[in-house]
């Protein structure tokens, strides 16, 4: 019998850091968990903002856990790679220490002004429906907002490193990053798998310094090995490879094993998204980039509910103390029980309908939470039910776009994440979506992704695609029911498409009102 090979994974998430021994059959060995509490701290309204430092050390409790539990395994592991959540920076200096804490991919700080653009580029732009766009991802780009309110800080930053390239720096003493890991408010190139030439049309919207960027590497490429005092700190021998693999969200899709555009990845995550691997280059929505796949040459389209699952720990802590009270006395989860009593509510939850853009978005700028349908029959667990619905109303907008966009039909959805535990909310997936909604052996997709990446640059597996097929199994299929299917198109097409719209001015004149309210103060 053959000996499977293992990978040491990080896996560090917004509200937790994780450690995971995976070997080259997609199976777990062991795991180990560091909630991040708090997630980040606020010094302002808006602000969301963690020590850098924090993460390189919840990673090696992380790790110092799994050793003391698997010695055996331990002296097994052959790389280590890591994943992480996009779109949260950090600043060093030359010897890579952080000059001011991260911040985090939910902060709201905004930067003054518009890019520094010729009047020829924002013609162009203008013409074009661009130029809002552009002034828009100025305002929310960390890098801005830094250069205008802390320009001492800006001047001393050596490298303005993404979360993962600078937990690479702390493991390696390299600052590099992977391709599929460039995700953020930066001067990224899709096509090119790199940061943008100093030229680029759009290089002002997010001007950073060439020399400021980290080297990026290919997925299954070397980042470095493990220095001394990083073996002190995590438990790992001196010398292991650290190999390159991406985003939570680029390996959260290898790892579900859509490696082909009939199947859409769906992550029930604090971030909810729904996206697919694509050969060829195409913007989910106008003037919105793929992101960078690990698969070489390809890219990854994706339509993001920001806030998504997140928005069940806000329903836990506002409205489910009865069940977080039972949940601690029997032993489980709060979501085990709620998810139990979905079943209590009807598809569709008697009228109750919810809209989950909590978070504001690039296309829905002024956007906010809004729910509707209320009468005097609902109770709580509507509430649930609805905000599980409204979640995946989002996401079946999002599917149709890029439907519309690409040519194509999804025929199947993958699902990951926390959210995806529950057969519950799998169900109703399916039924919303029509077709058949499949999860795999572990809601730990991200992880097996990242460690797929590694077992290809190790040459263990020829091509992802081999790579799929021995370490992704299909653990359930949910078929959908189409008598509900249809109730839920309907309620799709005819209210949840039009709430927007409809709601859109008075979120204008509320945010005016809230603004100017907060100026004044």
């Amino acid at each position: 019998m053959k000996q499977e090979h293992i990978v040491l994974t990080f896996d560090v998430g917004t509200q937790s850091s994780r450690a995971m021994l995976i070997d080259s059959s997609g199976d777990i060995l062991a795991k180990a968990q560091e909630k991040h509490e708090p997630p980040y701290y606020s010094e302002e309204p808006g602000y969301a903002e963690q020590r850098a430092d924090y993460y390189y050390e919840q990673i090696c409790r992380a790790s110092l856990q799994l050793k003391e539990r698997c010695r055996e395994l331990w002296e097994r592991i052959e790389a280590v790679t890591i994943t992480t959540i996009r779109d949260t920076t950090v600043c060093v200096d030359a010897d890579g220490i952080p000059l001011r804490p991260a911040i985090v991919w939910l902060d709201k700080r905004r930067a003054g002004g518009r890019p520094a653009m010729s009047q020829v580029t924002r013609i162009m732009l203008k013409a074009v429906g661009m130029e809002e766009m552009a002034n828009l991802q100025y305002s929310k780009s960390h890098c801005n907002w830094i250069m205008q309110n802390e320009p001492d800080i800006w001047s001393r930053t050596y490298k303005y490193l993404l979360l993962g390239g600078y937990l690479t720096f702390k493991l390696t003493g390299n600052m590099a990053d992977a391709a599929a890991s460039l995700v953020g408010h930066l001067p990224v190139d899709a096509q090119s798998r790199s940061w943008q030439k100093k030229g680029a049309l759009t290089r002002p919207v997010f001007d950073v310094p060439q020399s400021k960027l980290c080297d990026v590497v290919e997925s299954g490429r070397e980042l470095g090995r493990i220095t001394r005092q990083a073996a002190e700190d995590t438990g790992l021998l001196e010398g292991i490879p650290v190999l390159a693999t991406g985003s939570d969200k680029a390996c959260e899709i290898l790892g579900l094993g859509c490696v082909t555009k009939e199947k859409a990845a769906v992550g029930f995550g604090t971030t909810a998204t729904i996206t697919y691997t694509m050969d060829r280059y195409l913007e989910p929505e106008r003037f919105i980039p793929p992101y960078i796949s690990i698969l070489p040459g390809c890219y990854t389209p994706e339509i993001e509910i920001y806030r998504g699952y997140w928005l069940i720990s806000w329903f836990k802590k506002e409205f489910a103390e009865k069940e977080v009270k039972q949940a601690a006395e029997l032993g489980i989860s709060a979501e085990e029980l709620l998810n139990e009593r979905l079943k209590d509510i009807p598809a569709g939850c008697d009228g109750l309908l919810f809209q989950p853009y909590f978070t504001p978005n690039v296309t829905m700028p002024a956007a906010r939470g809004a729910i509707i349908g209320f009468c005097d029959q609902h109770t709580r667990i509507h509430i649930y039910r609805a905000i599980i619905e409204g979640i995946n109303f989002a996401l079946m907008e999002g599917m149709r776009l890029m439907e519309r966009r690409s040519g194509h039909r999804f025929q199947e959805v993958r699902l990951g994440g926390g959210g995806s535990r529950s057969s519950e909310i799998c169900q109703i997936t399916a039924d919303m979506f029509g077709i058949p909604v499949i999860r795999t052996q572990t809601y730990e997709v991200t992880g097996i992704g990242s460690a797929m990446a590694a077992f290809v640059g190790m040459g263990v597996y020829k091509s992802y695609e081999q790579a799929v097929q021995s370490m992704v199994h299909v653990k359930d299929v949910f078929e959908p029911d189409m008598r509900q299917h249809e109730m839920y198109e309907e309620l799709y097409a005819d209210i949840f498409r039009n709430i927007y719209g409809k709601l859109s001015p008075l979120y204008t004149k509320l945010n005016e009102i809230y603004n100017r309210k907060h100026t004044d103060r």
